[in-house]
């Protein structure tokens, strides 16, 4: 009964802005970390951010530093990712991930992924 679902992706041109959402379900949300990850094209998944559990502490990718922003409601369940002043290289699939957990989730789960493509 764990779901996590995305949105927010669409299309964009180069130096516009999305903000991602991602509602989570069926377990203790404010006691794990989440994480957003991005994969495009012929590529690996990424790790683009992660926030603690009580949204105090903060991680990104160096290559997306300064441009995006991950925050979190506990009262609503929900994690955001806000792209700013968005490349073509950010063209990916973005994906909600809530790692296992200690006490509280024996494996990961993922979201279906929301597409962000940055084009002219």
């Amino acid at each position: 009964q764990v779901q996590l679902v995305e949105s927010g992706g669409g299309l964009v041109q180069p130096g516009g802005s999305l903000r991602l959402s991602c509602s989570a379900s069926g377990f203790s949300f404010g006691s794990v970390t989440m994480n957003w990850y991005r994969q495009a094209p012929g590529k690996e998944r990424e790790l683009v951010a992660k926030i603690g559990p009580t949204g105090t502490a903060t991680d990104y990718a160096n290559l997306v530093k300064g441009r995006f922003a991950i925050s979190r409601d506990n009262a609503e369940n929900t994690v955001y990712l806000q792209l700013n002043d968005l490349k073509p290289d950010d063209t990916a699939v973005y994906y909600c991930n809530a790692p296992a957990t200690w006490q509280v989730l024996a494996v990961d789960y993922w979201g279906q992924g929301t597409q962000v493509t940055v084009s002219s």
